[in-house]
């Protein structure tokens, strides 16, 4: 990211949003960005004259209400993070319309794992959930051990790590959040049993029924030694802690993550069925995960400026 960028955060009122405005403020800090609060509402459509009216009435208090709620999340923002530039959009849309037009121009986008709506027991709300499917940014859905909790400041960043094209994203992502934390990259690959079929339209590693499973792992140490070569070239600096494991890789993420102060994992990685937008591994991680996880899809673009109504 460049000291241009924005990092933008969804503000709807609830603790878990106020969590990811603190933990975008300290990205930006971080970043040398630009923090952008965003906070989406919809008014009730009405046909008759008096239907609008009370939806104009509707949609006044809704505004004021976001207006509060941005003014709240500035105050975060700034105690998180002094000095930190903020910008604050109000806009009339859903929420998940607002913030995935966000992702387009974004560096990352921020989102609270659960919002105002969400039931008790319902771990991640439906606008996380759609921005980690559909995001073109990185999407981070900030967690806490649980439910409630803040998301925590300290340990590794843990990144799952195969040979998929947002697999790849994830690793570099990865190091270069843990060279901006000054702390150790826990990089994570899995593989999975041996198999004799196939799977069409993938490049996962297959092993034949007779190999040895220590000499699999052997072989996936020197793949996983392969594909972190250039992120340590690039980030000296950057402690590597790389796990070979035989399993199933959310399983052993969600294991790392207890750790770990950030998970980072690919939109979609290999066995993924091609057009679906969030894997597996990755929507598990956005439910489930004890700590803030980013999902990364790659993309080719230029950061630019994304402007909205700014409350006075």
């Amino acid at each position: 990211m460049t000291g241009t960028d924005v990092i933008a955060a969804g503000v709807d009122g609830s603790a878990s949003a106020l969590h990811a405005v603190a933990w975008a403020a300290a990205e930006a800090a971080r970043a040398g960005g630009v923090l952008r609060l965003v906070h989406a509402y919809r008014v009730p459509e009405h046909g008759d004259a008096a239907g609008r009216i009370v939806a104009g009435e509707v949609g006044t208090a809704l505004r004021r209400q976001g207006e509060g709620w941005l003014r709240e999340a500035g105050k975060v923002a700034e105690a998180t993070a002094p000095g930190v530039e903020v910008q604050a959009v109000l806009t009339e849309e859903s929420p998940a319309t607002a913030l995935l037009d966000q992702s387009r121009h974004a560096a990352t986008v921020v989102v609270g794992a659960r919002g105002l709506g969400g039931y008790e027991g319902l771990l991640a709300g439906s606008v996380a959930v759609a921005l980690a499917a559909h995001g073109e940014c990185p999407v981070v859905v900030v967690r806490g051990r649980r439910p409630h909790d803040p998301p925590p400041a300290e340990g590794p960043v843990v990144v799952g790590v195969d040979d998929s094209e947002a697999g790849v994203a994830a690793v570099e992502f990865a190091f270069t959040e843990a060279e901006r934390r000054r702390v150790p990259v826990v990089a994570v690959h899995v593989w999975g049993d041996v198999v004799l079929d196939v799977v069409p339209d993938t490049t996962e590693h297959r092993h034949p029924v007779s190999a040895d499973p220590a000499e699999i792992a052997e072989k996936e140490r020197a793949v996983l030694d392969e594909r972190l070569a250039g992120c340590r070239r690039r980030h000296p600096g950057v402690e590597v802690e790389a796990i070979v494991e035989r399993g199933r890789p959310v399983r052993a993420l969600l294991a790392h993550g207890q750790r770990a102060q950030l998970v980072v994992v690919g939109s979609r990685g290999l066995g993924g069925i091609p057009g679906m937008l969030l894997g597996s591994t990755s929507r598990t991680l956005v439910v489930h995960a004890p700590c803030p996880v980013a999902v990364i899809r790659p993309r080719q673009r230029t950061t630019r400026p994304h402007g909205g109504e700014t409350p006075q």
